[in-house]
Order: structure tokens, then C-alpha cells, then sequence
């Protein structure tokens, strides 16, 4: 499969209030080979429509006429939990960012990328792969260091081994199980099963969930 089939079959629902912004951005996904289903100017609008197209991927601004985007990423989300949401905002204020990641989001892009790093982060996106615009992720991973160096949450962290905690290391980094098995000198079912393993003892959905709860953990 080709970059372009790659990029054809990834599903893209953007969500801006700014229709000449939307429409720009939905054109260049367009252009580049995605297929743009559903666009949105609101929370309500995004959560009916993430409804009833399920995108692979979904573009979230952070001011919304009817709320925000972390609210609308809560909403696509419970309607739509195969979804992937990526923001891009031109807001990089710290409140923006950690309320975005902690509503679901799985990275967080600033309106100034590029085209080329926007077509980048939605491909990573679809992939599973937490994308941020640089010094963003920082900011995010020692916050929710702080939040996991308490007392009371270390309490509550299931038991992982030594290995599921190193696979689950290197999810958060957005390898593929095949690129884990290489790193690690494992076969691809082994790795696989510390993913199933560590997805119970979480009772966690999916690799998406996983990885953002590694994220909050300050594993990287």
C-alpha cells in the first residue's frame, strides 16, 4: 500500500468556527490524499457528526461558540471512542493544552505548523501516535508527572512487570508492536500479549487509551 492509499483510507472530520480556516484545512487533508467526512463549528455539531460518520481522525479547535474543544473531544469521544483527536488551536496556553490531553485528546498542534506537519501529525494520529507541537509535550508529560507522584495515585497503579511496563514505555513513544518486538528481541505474539496483558490489568480499550495513560504516568 501506497502513502496515498494509506492516507485515502484515513477518515478526517475537522472541527474550527472560522468556516474560511475549516475549509482551508479540509482542503489541504484533501489535497494531500485524506478523506475529509464531516466538518463541524460547535460541540453539539461535532458530536452528532463524529455520530454519525466515526472519523479515524478528528481535527478539534479550542474555541468553540458553544463551549470548547476539550468538551467537544469529551463528546466525539463518547459517541464516537474509536476516534482519534488531534488539536490544532492557536492557543498554546498551558490550561488549553492539559485540559485537551485530559479529555481525550492525543495530541496537540498550534495553527502555525506547517501543511507538511499538519499532514504528518494526522497520519501519526490515525497511527495512535501522541503528536505535539514542540515544547507542548514536555509540558504535558511533567504535569502529569506531578499528578502521578503523589502519594495516593502511586496507591492506586496496577502492578505491571518490569516488561509490560518497558513495552508499555515504548507504545508511548508510538512504536508499532512489530518495531517493539525488534527493539526488544521478542516476536511480534510476545509483545502482543503484554499489550493484551497490560490492557486488562489497566482496563484500558485500546493502544489509544494506553497510551495516554502512559502519558499520565510520565513514561516516555
Amino acid at each position: 500500500m501506497t502513502d496515498d492509499d494509506a492516507r485515502q483510507s484515513i477518515s478526517v472530520m475537522v472541527v474550527d468556527d472560522h468556516p474560511m480556516w475549516r475549509d482551508g484545512v479540509s482542503r489541504d487533508l484533501i489535497e494531500a490524499g485524506f478523506a475529509v467526512t464531516a466538518t463541524a463549528d460547535g460541540v453539539g455539531a461535532a458530536g452528532r457528526r463524529a455520530a454519525a460518520v466515526r472519523p479515524d481522525v478528528v481535527l478539534m479547535d479550542m474555541q468553540l461558540p458553544d463551549g470548547n474543544g476539550a468538551q467537544a473531544t469529551a463528546e466525539v469521544l463518547r459517541v464516537s471512542p474509536r476516534s482519534r483527536v488531534l488539536v490544532l488551536s492557536a492557543s498554546d496556553e498551558r490550561a488549553d493544552v492539559l485540559d485537551a490531553i485530559k479529555a481525550g485528546a492525543l495530541g496537540y498542534l498550534v495553527k502555525s505548523a506547517s501543511v507538511a506537519e499538519l499532514i504528518s501529525a494526522v497520519h501519526a494520529t490515525a497511527a495512535g501516535q501522541a503528536v505535539f507541537t514542540p515544547g507542548l509535550a514536555g509540558l504535558v508529560l511533567g504535569e502529569f508527572r506531578r499528578i502521578a507522584g503523589t502519594p495516593a495515585e502511586q496507591a492506586m497503579r496496577p502492578a505491571l512487570t518490569d516488561r509490560e511496563t518497558e513495552v508499555l514505555r515504548l507504545v508511548a513513544k508510538g512504536l508499532s508492536a512489530k518495531q517493539i518486538a525488534t527493539r526488544l528481541t521478542l516476536s511480534h505474539r510476545t509483545v502482543e500479549n503484554h499489550v493484551q496483558a497490560t490492557l486488562r490489568k489497566l482496563q484500558l480499550a485500546n493502544r489509544v487509551e494506553l497510551t495516554r495513560y502512559a502519558i499520565e504516568q510520565g513514561l516516555e
